[in-house]
């Protein structure tokens, strides 16, 4: 019983993912019909280019989805509070000086 649900889970999902794939190149493509012909001067372009455009932006950008890097900015500042509070005073001293002399060197 179990296995049939997960089975049915993995089918939504990967239709659910399908039609976000559809949705997003559709909005892609009207963006880019709406601006760049008028600003720039380039072709309009149909579906299969906008999800092509879509493909190549998650593969140079990277595939943690899109504003994904925010939640590893919190998990530095985590584990810099962490260290701070492990340092003794001597040592975070020293570190304030590294830090001062590496942003004032310009």
């Amino acid at each position: 019983m179990r296995v049939g649900r997960w089975i049915l889970k993995g089918i939504a999902g990967a239709l659910l993912a399908i039609l976000l794939l559809a949705l997003l190149s559709y909005f892609v493509m009207w963006l880019w019909n709406w601006i760049v012909p008028a600003v720039i001067g380039w072709k309009a372009i149909d579906f299969w280019q906008a999800a092509g455009l879509l493909v190549l932006t998650r593969l140079l950008v990277g595939f943690r989805g899109f504003g994904g890097w925010h939640h590893r900015h919190g998990h530095w500042r985590n584990r810099m509070r962490e260290r701070w509070a492990n340092m003794t005073p001597e040592e975070r001293g020293k570190f304030k000086e590294a830090m001062r002399e590496r942003c004032h060197r310009g």
